[in-house]
């Protein structure tokens, strides 16, 4: 353990000390408030490129294991929480906080006021931070961090450069990866989905040549307007296939729908998030993580209709297309964590795929 610091792009410096890996980071610093669930989070590709804080006190009490990764390798640039547990207690655990970070070149901070640094972004919105040395001058760091670009190319390094199949032998989805959470993958292949996994910059005439019965486009990191391809693809496979999107791929079907979107002042990132869905009337909790929105004035111009909003400042969470069999929500049904309330979503996929199905059938045979 070292002295080190966060500098933000305000000028303000926090104090604490450092684990994991001892390099400089720079990076969007964001937080989540969730209680539990720090591994998933750690390696969510929808932070790439982000310093992550934890706003529950205590991380690292239970360790790391195999199962609760949702990628193989981590995306965060770091890691903020205000105590770190050196010692995990769990039967589960495999390694500590601080070596799975060592590992992966990851720094990370601790003992610094998370709450204050909380309410600094809610009041400021979301800024630019440095986690350096403490014998650095604070000014210099704060002119390397003026000079940063703006990353616009996350989903190109997030998402799989190469077509993959998970078999199975109920419907054919192809999973449009913009930087995918396996919770996804494991909740259609857990109802027997025989899935193709493609880049996010696969054309429309390649998927549609797949044959498939659904595409869902998944969650991913950064600005949905930094990925044209994405959105020319959507504006036309909605026209032949039902499509399901999930946080990004919520983001990218309303471009190409004619909708926008704009970037939130801190986002919505943690497991407790209220969402009432405006057709059954009903509340749920979501697991959440995204910076950016669809803009609901944006909407009255499109084919698209509001169909859920959330409980806490009545943002877009829902969408469906009025006439084309396509729909998205704006957080993570599969949760990873969190709560489980929405997972219902993939199973209302698969019936609206039936429905496709059937109509076809009825069309061929009139």
């Amino acid at each position: 353990m070292f002295n080190r610091k966060l500098v933000l792009e305000d000028g303000t410096v926090y104090y604490g000390v450092g684990f994991g890996s001892s390099r400089e980071i720079s990076g969007e610093v964001v937080f989540n408030t969730s209680m539990t669930g720090y591994q998933e989070i750690i390696s969510d590709p929808s932070y790439y490129g982000q310093i992550v804080m934890l706003t529950y006190p205590l991380v690292g009490n239970y360790g790391i294991n195999r199962d609760d990764f949702e990628t193989i390798a981590p995306f965060i640039n770091g890691l903020i929480v205000k105590e770190y547990s050196e010692h995990p207690s769990n039967f589960r655990s495999e390694e500590t906080l601080d070596s799975f970070l060592k590992a992966h070149d990851i720094p990370g901070l601790y003992g610094i006021d998370t709450r204050k640094l909380t309410k600094s972004i809610r009041s400021a919105g979301t800024l630019r931070g440095i986690i350096t040395n403490i014998d650095i001058p604070n000014d210099e760091v704060l002119n390397r961090l003026r000079l940063l670009p703006e990353l616009r190319d996350q989903v190109r390094r997030t998402s799989t450069t190469k077509p993959y199949i998970v078999p199975g032998r109920g419907h054919r989805i192809v999973l449009v990866d913009y930087g995918m959470k396996h919770g996804i993958l494991r909740e259609l292949t857990k109802r027997n989905c025989h899935v193709t996994v493609v880049p996010y910059d696969y054309s429309a005439e390649n998927i549609l040549r797949l044959k498939p019965d659904g595409i869902m486009l998944t969650n991913g990191p950064g600005d949905p307007q930094d990925v044209p391809e994405a959105i020319q693809m959507i504006g036309k496979v909605i026209h032949h296939v039902p499509v399901f999107g999930i946080c990004l791929g919520h983001q990218l079907i309303a471009l190409a729908c004619g909708a926008e979107t704009e970037k939130m002042k801190f986002g919505h990132r943690g497991g407790n998030h209220a969402v009432k869905d405006l057709v059954t009337g009903k509340a749920f909790l979501t697991s959440q993580n995204h910076g950016y929105a669809v803009k609901k004035s944006s909407l009255g111009n499109t084919e698209l209709e509001l169909t859920q909003i959330s409980l806490n400042d009545n943002s877009v969470e829902g969408i469906r297309h009025r006439v084309l069999p396509t729909f998205s929500v704006q957080y993570h049904p599969e949760s990873s964590p969190g709560p489980e309330d929405s997972n219902y979503l993939f199973d209302e996929f698969l019936q609206v795929i039936d429905q496709h199905i059937a109509k076809q059938e009825v069309h061929v045979y009139a």
